[in-house]
């Protein structure tokens, strides 16, 4: 699995490194034998001058055998908007999964059901 890892307005500490390793590691269960997995991470602000402090934003690129998954999360705090970033992505990639075994599994019930006649 390749993480590529950019800060913006930011300086990248290697706590926050450290931190977006170990909540993007979970990401390493879809690599299989033939699976190549690219994520691109961006953290940083979003601007310097909000009347209630600094935006945090993180946002996830991430390339499974050539399927795009996309997420962003805006918060004040820039460990919650990584935590919810990741979870949003997580779902979109579970629930893609989902879909395309349920798609090979209802396949391969029609061919069986042609083949019994």
């Amino acid at each position: 699995m390749n993480i590529n890892i950019k800060a913006t307005n930011i300086e990248l500490t290697d706590s926050i490194n450290s931190y977006l390793y170990k909540k993007l590691e979970v990401f390493e269960m879809f690599e299989k034998d033939d699976v190549e997995v690219l994520v691109f991470a961006e953290v940083g602000k979003t601007t310097n001058h909000h009347k209630h402090g600094d935006y945090h934003r993180a946002e996830f690129n991430m390339v499974i055998n050539g399927e795009k998954f996309y997420t962003f999360s805006e918060k004040e705090d820039l460990y919650k908007s990584i935590d919810i970033a990741r979870d949003d992505l997580l779902r979109k990639v579970k629930n893609s999964m989902k879909k395309r075994n349920s798609l090979i599994r209802r396949g391969a019930s029609k061919i069986k059901g042609m083949i019994k006649g």
